[in-house]
């Protein structure tokens, strides 16, 4: 039928539409299945061979690939549809429990802040054809601030009712098997004061940006609060009492007066009641900026609560190891990451046994296989192992990468670790996709963007991963020690000794023994012999990095030209220090 093929169309051909490529084929096998009257054949197998070229051998019991492709592509419209395909005549979803898509046109009916819809019987060949998503409405011709405002109050009670359903979806969830393990987080309506169209038009969508953002990072298992009539929040003694495990909430407000807007939020602990974070952004609302405020107000709360060394996981460090093995697991996975700020040599042995212990308990955590790639990596490139053993454990980091990879396509700290061993394996074309990858899945994630600008800049291409790493670093409260160490070689490299000196100073909490050759490197091009005997002293400690420096930067993937700078100042370095 022509409408559900504009429909489907509009939905492959758009960039906001965030899914692989084999999803995508998904989509448009049972689509067209459907619409060729074989809805009764969409069953596992067929999706299995047809789609994902398995063969006649292929059991879903023991290769669960098609259902959870199925669950991550209903989590794909279901976001579709709550942003870019809102206003769309016509929806394709996929109902819990069946391969085969629903159609339906969908139509909101303003002047009773109701929403309808009607299922499409894909034998009608009659319907009139979808709007196409690339050529939306002209708003402004129709459309009052007022009714601007209106509108969006009225689609907030529908649209957060779609994510409900999604965020609560117990199978799509544990699908993604990461969002079954980490905290529980609920977003609040934000409340709106002052000019009546602006504030609640910027609340709704702050709130609708607030949750998409939130959930590109991985772990988290988000929630709405249930709106009532008109749009009100269902609200009694404790916001969270109908949902009992949601650790923390995140509420906010906007103010607007004129041009002027002020945008509050707060993250609290609904156990303790204590108020983690809270933080106020002043705005001046020029015509056309209302949704790039939106946008960029939504992403930096996200990044504040989200990120790896954010609010949320800080506070989950600080609390007593739950005894629920899903929640070990998942602080297990953070723990991991407080390890790789040090990289402090007592912790590698009882993080990798975390992890091991993790992925035996939940072999579906595809973040803590992840991790224990990580860690693999990690003992081979600092521990001090012969050629063929720093190969097995390079190997078997690319096994645990590539399985987390597998099980989550787009999970952002699968493709950080598989983009991270690929470097050190020599893949860089390879590992700079992947890192790229991680990076539009959740650019407000600061550590995913320091990964991708360490990779490029150690490669030579200062000019693009620098600025990365100093935005990653903005963005960090208290950034990993390693963010600075490319900053630091780019300063040594133009000259400026002074500056270099200071970020390899900053890049010594990392405990790697790098930031100690960094800061010979600095004190001898200063010629400050003091500080330079003391740096490589240190640098001495760490057996490989001290035994031959050349080798330890090349196994870091640094060029040629990179290797020949830090090897020249090094010998400076020691030359100074043996001078008499």
């Amino acid at each position: 039928m022509d409408e559900v093929r504009a429909e489907l169309a509009a939905i492959l051909s758009s960039t906001a539409f965030e899914s692989s490529q084999r999803r995508r084929d998904f989509l448009r096998f049972i689509v067209d299945e459907t619409l060729a009257g074989h809805a009764d054949t969409l069953k596992g197998f067929t999706i299995a061979v047809g789609v994902f070229g398995r063969d006649d051998s292929f059991d879903p019991q023991t290769d669960p690939v098609v259902r959870l492709e199925a669950g991550r592509l209903r989590r794909d419209l279901d976001s579709y549809y709550v942003a870019a395909g809102r206003n769309n005549a016509v929806r394709i979803s996929i109902p819990k429990g069946s391969y085969v898509p629903r159609f339906e046109r969908t139509e909101i009916a303003a002047a009773t802040s109701t929403a309808t819809s009607t299922s499409i019987d894909p034998s009608d060949a009659g319907a009139a054809s979808a709007r196409s998503l690339s050529q939306p409405p002209t708003l402004a011709a129709h459309l009052t601030p007022r009714t601007i405002g209106i509108a969006a109050t009225l689609l907030l009670s529908m649209l957060l009712g779609v994510m409900a359903g999604l965020l609560r979806d117990g199978e799509q969830r544990s699908a993604s098997s990461g969002s079954t393990h980490g905290p529980s987080l609920m977003v609040m309506p934000f409340d709106a004061f002052g000019d009546e169209d602006i504030a609640h038009s910027l609340a709704n969508g702050l709130a609708q940006d607030l949750i998409g953002n939130l959930i590109r990072f991985p772990g988290f298992r988000l929630y709405v609060m249930p709106l009532g009539t008109g749009g009100t929040a269902v609200t009694g003694p404790r916001a969270t009492d109908r949902d009992p495990d949601v650790a923390y909430v995140v509420r906010g407000s906007v103010r607007a007066e004129g041009e002027h807007v002020r945008v509050s939020a707060q993250l609290s602990n609904t156990t303790t009641g204590q108020v983690l974070w809270a933080g106020s952004y002043d705005r001046q609302l020029t015509p056309g900026a209302l949704i790039r405020a939106q946008r960029d107000l939504a992403g930096e709360i996200a990044t504040i609560l989200g990120q790896p060394y954010g609010v949320v996981n800080r506070d989950l460090l600080r609390e007593k190891t739950p005894a629920v093995s899903s929640v070990q697991s998942y602080l297990c996975v953070q723990r991991a990451y407080i390890y790789r700020r040090s990289f402090s040599r007592s912790e590698i042995a009882p993080v990798r046994q975390c992890l091991e212990e993790s992925v035996r308990r939940d072999p579906a955590f595809s973040e803590a296989w992840a991790m224990l790639g990580w860690l693999h990596l990690d003992h081979a490139r600092l521990g001090s192992l012969e050629p063929a053993s720093r190969q097995r454990e390079y190997e078997l980091a690319f096994q645990a990468a590539s399985r987390a990879v597998a099980m989550e396509p787009d999970n952002t700290l699968a493709l950080k670790a598989l983009s991270s061993i690929s470097h050190y394996m020599g893949h860089y074309e390879e590992s700079e996709r992947l890192a790229r990858r991680a990076v539009e899945r959740n650019p407000n994630d600061p550590d995913t963007l320091a990964q991708l600008g360490w990779r490029l800049a150690v490669r030579g291409r200062f000019d693009e991963g620098i600025p990365m790493l100093k935005q990653a670093i903005e963005r960090t409260v208290n950034p990993p020690g390693w963010y600075y160490h490319l900053i630091a070689i780019d300063l040594y490299l133009q000259g400026r000794h002074a500056e270099a000196l200071e970020a390899a100073e900053r890049s010594a909490t990392s405990g790697l023994g790098v930031s100690q050759a960094l800061i010979a490197i600095a004190q001898g091009a200063l010629g400050n012999r003091e500080g330079a005997q003391k740096a490589l002293a240190q640098m001495a400690t760490f057996g490989t990095l001290a035994r031959d420096p050349a080798a330890y930067f090349r196994l870091n993937g640094a060029t040629e030209e990179i290797v020949g700078a830090l090897m020249k100042g090094l010998n400076e370095s020691k030359s100074l220090v043996e001078a008499r």
